[in-house]
């Protein structure tokens, strides 16, 4: 079994002890309690993408590079089919990132699926700019404090090195279609 076919906990426990840390440590680290990252390696919950990003931050790694398993010796794809993209969310969010397997890329595309009542959890930041279009439903978008009820048809633009969170407050499905640089969140 690669790396990429593992269950998220498996493989986020198979990359800590790679790095010689200790669970303590990556709590400590990342701003967690020790009894989430081990609840988090156990595969007994998935962790919200705030909390995934945290992870990797302390391991150095990307959502992509985590959820894309390495192409070697192949020319990157041009065309992705729609069983291949990556599915990056949990717990009502879907995230699906169109990646081709190359390591070198400037910008990154997710196809956002936010379920009633579904968020990204608490506030996301990482160095970059991201635009999106909401396709279908409405989101609220918070951004360092400041909210925003964007409708389907509606674009946004942020700094995304601002604390940010996407929610769904309302009783149908919110699809957007984002870019964002650099292509390593």
């Amino acid at each position: 079994m690669n790396e990429a076919t593992l269950a998220p906990g498996r493989r986020l426990s198979q990359i800590r002890q790679e790095l010689g840390l200790s669970q303590r440590r990556v709590a400590e680290l990342a701003g967690l309690t020790h009894s989430a990252i081990s609840t988090i390696e156990q595969d007994k919950v998935s962790p919200a993408v705030s909390t995934l990003q945290k992870l990797l931050t302390v391991y150095g790694l990307s959502l992509s590079e985590f959820f894309s398993e390495a192409v070697k010796n192949s020319p990157p794809k041009i065309v992705i089919e729609q069983d291949e993209l990556i599915d990056i969310g949990s717990q009502g969010v879907s995230l699906k990132l169109i990646h081709n397997g190359s390591p070198r890329h400037n910008l990154a595309m997710l196809l956002e699926t936010y379920q009633p009542g579904a968020t990204t959890g608490e506030k996301i930041r990482h160095p970059g700019e991201e635009t999106g279009t909401l396709l279908e439903g409405e989101i609220t978008l918070t951004i360092s404090g400041q909210r925003y009820q964007l409708h389907a048809g509606q674009s946004y633009i942020i700094d995304t090195g601002q604390p940010h969170s996407f929610s769904n407050t309302s009783n149908r499905v919110c699809r957007i279609v984002s870019a964002h640089t650099p292509a390593n969140f």
